[in-house]
């Protein structure tokens, strides 16, 4: 990843910082409405600074997307640590699935940055993500408000599921995601009577999978 210095590791002055806070927002709403095959020109023009601003700032596009990517991560991580810490765990598990929907659904950018194995940070979200399901179904299902034979690497198929429907509709409806979301809760809630088919995958495991799905 880039860090927020010119070479050689000098901070950057502050009219300097000021464009490169500029060029990342703007990235930012030109990758989320075009996604990231916008070209840099697009950029630049949104952020009001020329081309050769943009350049010395980020010598390359994928420096500028990891600059992107780096906020999303952070942003990511607080909403999934804050439902973490909801004491009401099935309110919890309904926020973090649909802070993430709500995300990929209005923002192409963050969708196709995701995809993109080689910036590594996946992991990072990870290292939060998985605790956070885990803990949130475990204490969901403590109190008898889910099923009690679903387990936190339910989760992540659902958010997958729905991120389908959501590209595939998003013309028609860009919000028709939220019914099946409810249907899909509806299942999770207990009581639940349908006998399901036995989980044999890991969090690792399922990552893996869904990761070599993409094209």
């Amino acid at each position: 990843m880039t860090s927020d210095t010119e070479s050689g590791n000098r901070p950057l002055r502050a009219d300097a910082e000021r464009n490169r806070a500029r060029i990342v927002e703007a990235a930012r709403v030109v990758f989320a409405d075009h996604g990231i095959a916008a070209s840099l020109d697009d950029v630049a023009r949104a952020a009001g600074v020329g081309i050769g601003t943009l350049y010395r700032r980020f010598p390359t596009k994928d420096s500028l997307l990891s600059a992107v990517f780096d906020q999303v991560v952070a942003e990511i991580i607080d909403v999934i640590d804050s439902c973490a810490a909801d004491p009401d765990p099935l309110a919890g598990l309904v926020r973090l699935v649909t802070s993430v929907l709500e995300r990929q659904s209005g923002d192409r950018g963050v969708v196709e940055i995701c995809t993109r194995a080689d910036f590594g940070q996946l992991d990072r979200i990870a290292a939060h993500y998985v605790p956070a399901v885990d803990d949130l179904v475990a204490r969901a299902k403590a109190v008898g408000a889910v099923r009690a034979d679903i387990t936190g690497t339910d989760i992540s198929p659902v958010i997958v599921m729905l991120s389908a429907v959501s590209t595939a509709t998003r013309s028609a409806d860009p919000d028709l995601w939220r019914r099946y979301l409810d249907l899909l809760f509806d299942g999770i809630r207990a009581p639940g009577t349908a006998e399901l088919h036995p989980n044999r995958v890991s969090h690792n495991g399922l990552m893996a999978a869904i990761s070599s799905a993409r094209p």
